[in-house]
């Protein structure tokens, strides 16, 4: 391998200063292609894993911080497997339900009004062109049979009858991603394999994320689930959890070959949210100061789970560049940011309908709202789906190259 390197010579107060600089991000190198693409898979590798590992730093530093500063043990929260239990929430309160309810509807009501009543008529939709796929309807048989055996208490399957929900969550992300395909005649994963499968890998990594900042506020809790150990605790945990991402983005990769859902939003309100550095890093501090307040304060910050995470990937991905959907809302496009939303509340509903009557399942303990519940869900915890399916996208956009999917 010959990498060129370029001496290049600087006037500093009144003299020249030889600076070697390596040109390997604008690639002026000499190398055959199948070592230049190597090298390029090595730095995205190293990027994604530097990216990956500061936001689990971040994650796991903060809460112990402040529960340090609030004086509290920190064991139990180091635990592992965690033990579960539900504590005891404060009360409903109809002022906090209210409160909640009102500033949704008024986060809502732009979007809704824009859709609703916009002038521009979508493309005409196609009519499907495409066959649905063999292995959709695989999908679909393995859903019903995985759907009949998680619902029912079979002697025959009770030896496995605790581990129903990832096969439910294989067969769903089979059969959308075969939805898409019969609309358009590609999906994500047919045409981008690779990325797809990745994203179980940062999936699971996103989920754990999650789990350990519910020790601090302990929101939801698992019944059901026999005593492992920390080994098989671990793998069985994972494998379920490895299906949010893939999930939640093939559920959005499906929307958005209906154009009515987003129309008229690629025109809407422009947002400067992250202009410079300085602002970037201000985030990131917010984050880390918000996740030590969170679990000085558990049951008045506990909605603070669902929106730290996103300000915390913005500031990070921001320090080097600007998030895709950062770019796409300063442009007044919408779209991503809604059907992203959109999709994390589909899947929200079908995780909390499969939950309900499995075996292991988890239930909530959320404050101030713990009432009409559908299924085991609280109605106003439903809201909460909404940013973290949009948190799905921008977690997957800050750690997996873009190289990776147009692959």
């Amino acid at each position: 391998m010959i990498i060129l390197s370029i001496v290049l010579r600087q006037k500093d107060r009144g003299f020249f200063k030889p600076q070697w600089i390596k040109l390997t991000n604008c690639l002026i190198v000499l190398m055959p292609v199948e070592t230049k693409a190597k090298k390029c898979w090595m730095l995205d590798y190293t990027r994604s894993l530097w990216r990956l590992m500061s936001y689990m730093f971040v994650i796991f530093v903060s809460p112990l911080l402040g529960t340090w500063l609030s004086n509290k043990p920190l064991s139990p929260y180091l635990e592992f497997p965690p033990i579960p239990e539900k504590t005891q929430s404060p009360d409903f309160s109809w002022g906090v339900f209210c409160l909640i309810a009102v500033f949704s509807i008024m986060a809502l009501k732009p979007f809704l009004s824009r859709i609703m009543l916009s002038n521009t008529r979508p493309y005409p939709e196609m009519p499907d062109q495409y066959c649905f796929p063999f292995w959709g309807w695989l999908g679909v048989i393995f859903m019903m049979l995985a759907w009949l055996v998680a619902w029912n208490r079979f002697e025959w399957f009770e030896a496995v009858q605790a581990f129903t929900f990832t096969p439910l969550w294989l067969s769903f992300i089979l059969v959308i991603s075969a939805l898409t395909y019969r609309r358009i005649g590609r999906c994500l994963l047919i045409n981008h394999t690779r990325y797809y499968l990745v994203l179980f890998v940062v999936s699971a990594c996103l989920w754990w994320s999650f789990e350990f900042l519910n020790r601090f506020v302990q929101n939801w809790f698992y019944v059901g689930i026999t005593d492992f150990g920390p080994g098989r605790y671990f793998i069985y945990a994972t494998l379920p959890f490895s299906t949010v991402l893939p999930a939640v983005l093939g559920t959005a990769e499906w929307l958005n070959t209906f154009p009515g859902i987003s129309v008229d939003l690629n025109r809407f309100k422009r947002l400067h949210l992250v202009d410079g550095k300085m602002i970037a890093l201000s985030c990131v501090v917010a984050a880390i100061i918000g996740f030590a307040a969170l679990t000085i304060w558990p049951k008045t910050l506990y909605l603070l789970v669902w929106l730290l995470p996103i300000l915390l990937v913005t500031g990070l991905q921001s320090l080097t560049e600007k998030p895709a959907l950062v770019l796409d809302i300063e442009a007044g496009d919408w779209r991503r940011v809604w059907t992203l939303a959109v999709s994390g509340l589909i899947c929200g509903l079908f995780w909390e309908m499969w939950n309900v009557n499995s075996l292991a399942h988890w239930q909530y303990s959320v404050p101030y709202v713990q009432r009409f519940e559908f299924f085991e869900m609280p109605l106003l915890g439903y809201l909460g789906y909404l940013p973290f399916g949009i948190f799905c996208g921008l977690f997957a956009d800050f750690i997996l190259p873009s190289s990776l999917k147009s692959s």
